[in-house]
């Protein structure tokens, strides 16, 4: 391995780092914001490419049996670039509008991105949890990005916390890693002993499914709308919602090791898929709308990782990222351009805005599963290995493949509907929830053509012959593949259920509207009684242990005040008569002393007489 390729691998995820560090610390350099984050972008991009060719991998000592690790195996080869193309395109369409603080946007999106490719690269739990609590602490910044929106930082403090609370089963993971002796190394956590292994891998589920907004806690992905539209492309399509079904798939040999974590996996994805496709299908508002399709669509990620399918879930895992970064660049124009992102305001925005119309319109049709377009093969590959694990498993994966053919195809009714000219006149501005500008830019038009011919042709990877290298690059084992007539099946299903919608009005289930509910859920089972608990250990503290310190310092000033007064009495008074008595006794020396010779004669021979005396009277 040489040492370029190396090098490739650290500056990977060093660059965007250390210039994001910079951008964001910075406050005076508005001018050159765009050139040095778009600039330092490509490069990064530059040096994914490589570093997927030449699959470096990289170490330095960290802690006692684990190193700091980095390394490029097939499925990092296959998402790092991806993670490194979309960060560039979307910091592009980002360069088309305007903020208060560009510097710091830009500085902390490079970061962002630098986390998620420092998290696809991790070769060990160490460095695993260093680009984790990165991603996260990035995200909460760029969610919250308007600060001084109460409801914006609200909404970043729910994501966090969230996924924060979440994150302690990577914690939970690493330490019975290394009670369980196997070591700190992903591939080598399918080693440890037994029981361990159980702990291991359910701390792991834990912590991808909340990264993933995978069931219970999807309902921070809908808080996480209140950001900017790039930091929820970039966030949905190939960083921290990314990350979470990406490591399912990278911990797959472990999830399999167990016995049960696969089938659980495989199960949640499922769920997941089905009721937020349910929930996607109910929502009013664009951006909300595509936030739960991005749950739904994750969950056939990580049925792929519990199905053992890494390479078909790698190939959704990509082609997902093409198609949900361009919608959500779509509705970030949009929103710019109009000011409102709820789908009554958007009727009839693609026959304004042909150029973004028509590259939404390939990414809705990707969504929905529409041949030959990328997520139709990208899907069968998941429901082919869903397939071979149980009927029951494909036919529910089957369901939700057909709820994203409804909510995409909501999107297409929405965006090419005929608006009668009496109310066009009155809807040119709706400015609902931010100012307006009238007008796509070419900074927001590029980065969307692009995408869209991703979302058209990426499906490949999941169709012969691509599909065999794939599998034989990222895959541990062979896995099922769909036979034509599956994939006949579900091109079929999808296609039917556009044209129902583009008849009649989509059905929109009230009870999913809120997100099924799951964040006032969290509230009553987790956050109210966490708080009750806190107050209750807050009075405990305020009435027994303050009070108990009060009483401890009252009695130890009373102890001090008397042992004051003792001192003062008793000590005091006997170091002075001590001093009195040696202040006489030092006269009564000094009386002698008078300078007088035939005194000191007479005191000679007292002190012969008497020592005569003593010797006559001891004899």
């Amino acid at each position: 391995m040489s040492h370029l390729a190396q090098a490739s691998l650290w500056l990977l995820v060093i660059l965007p780092a250390a210039v994001g560090g910079l951008l964001a610390l910075t406050r005076r350099a508005d001018r050159v914001v765009v050139p040095v984050s778009l600039g330092a972008a490509a490069l990064t991009l530059a040096l994914s490419a490589v570093a997927a060719f030449q699959r470096p991998s990289v170490a330095v000592p960290f802690m006692a049996g684990a190193d700091f690790a980095l390394t490029v195996d097939g499925l990092a080869a296959l998402l790092v670039p991806v993670v490194a193309a979309v960060t560039l395109l979307v910091l592009v369409f980002a360069a088309g509008e305007r903020y208060r603080a560009p510097a710091r946007f830009h500085g902390l999106m490079l970061l962002f991105a630098s986390s998620a490719a420092l998290t696809a690269t991790a070769a060990t739990l160490p460095t695993l949890l260093f680009a984790w609590e990165i991603m996260g602490a990035a995200s909460y910044a760029l969610i919250g990005f308007w600060w001084r929106d109460d409801d914006r930082m609200s909404a970043g403090l729910t994501a966090f916390v969230t996924t924060r609370t979440a994150d302690l089963g990577l914690y939970v993971a690493a330490a019975a890693a290394l009670a369980g002796g196997g070591g700190l190394a992903l591939a080598d956590l399918p080693g440890g002993s037994m029981g361990w292994r159980h702990v291991v891998a359910a701390g792991i589920l834990v912590a991808a499914l909340g990264k993933a907004a995978q069931l219970p806690f999807s309902f921070w992905l809908s808080r996480a709308m209140a950001g900017p539209s790039p930091v929820s492309a970039l966030l949905h399509s190939a960083a921290m919602v990314a990350m979470g079904g990406y490591l399912l798939l990278r911990v797959e040999p472990l999830l399999v090791s167990t016995g049960w974590a696969g089938t659980v996996t495989t199960w949640l994805g499922a769920a997941t898929a089905l009721l937020l496709g349910a929930v996607a299908v109910a929502q009013r508002d664009l951006k909300q709308l595509l936030a739960a399709s991005t749950a739904a669509q994750l969950g056939f990620v990580v049925m792929a990782a519990g199905a053992g399918t890494v390479a078909g879930g790698a190939a959704h895992l990509v082609a997902h990222a093409a198609t949900k970064a361009l919608l959500f660049l779509a509705a970030g124009a949009w929103l710019t351009t109009l000011g409102t992102q709820r789908l009554t305001g958007l009727s009839g925005v693609a026959r304004r805005w042909p150029l973004v119309g028509w590259s939404a319109t390939v990414g809705a049709l990707a969504l929905a599963g529409i041949a030959p377009l990328s997520l139709w093969a990208t899907k069968d590959a998941v429901l082919a290995a869903a397939l071979a694990q149980s009927p029951w498993l494909y036919a529910v994966g089957l369901v939700a493949s057909a709820l994203s053919a409804a909510y995409a195809g909501k999107i297409l009714i929405v965006m090419w509907r005929r608006v009668p000219a009496q109310r066009r006149a009155g809807a040119e501005a709706h400015d609902e929830e931010e100012q307006g500008t009238g007008a796509v830019n070419l900074f927001q038009q590029l980065p969307v053509v692009v995408l869209a011919v991703a979302a058209a042709v990426l499906g490949v990877l999941a169709l012969p012959p691509v599909q065999g290298l794939v599998g034989r690059a990222v895959a541990t084992g062979e896995a099922p593949r769909a036979t034509p007539l599956e994939l006949g099946v579900s091109a079929a299903i999808a296609l039917v259920i556009v044209l129902v919608v583009a008849r009649g009005q989509v059905p929109e289930p009230r009870w999913a509207l809120r997100w099924l509910g799951l964040e006032k859920a969290a509230g009553l089972l987790v956050v109210r009684p966490t708080l009750r608990l806190a107050a209750a250990l807050a009075r405990f503290d305020d009435r027994v242990l303050d009070r108990g310190v009060e009483r401890v310092a009252a009695a130890t000033l009373r102890v001090a005040d008397r042992s004051a007064r003792a001192d003062d009495r008793w000590l005091d008074g006997a170091v002075e008569r001590f001093a009195g008595g040696t202040r006489r006794l030092g006269q009564l020396a000094r009386r002698p002393q008078t300078g007088q010779l035939h005194q000191y004669y007479l005191q000679a021979v007292v002190v012969v007489v008497v020592g005569v005396l003593l010797l006559v009277a001891l004899r």
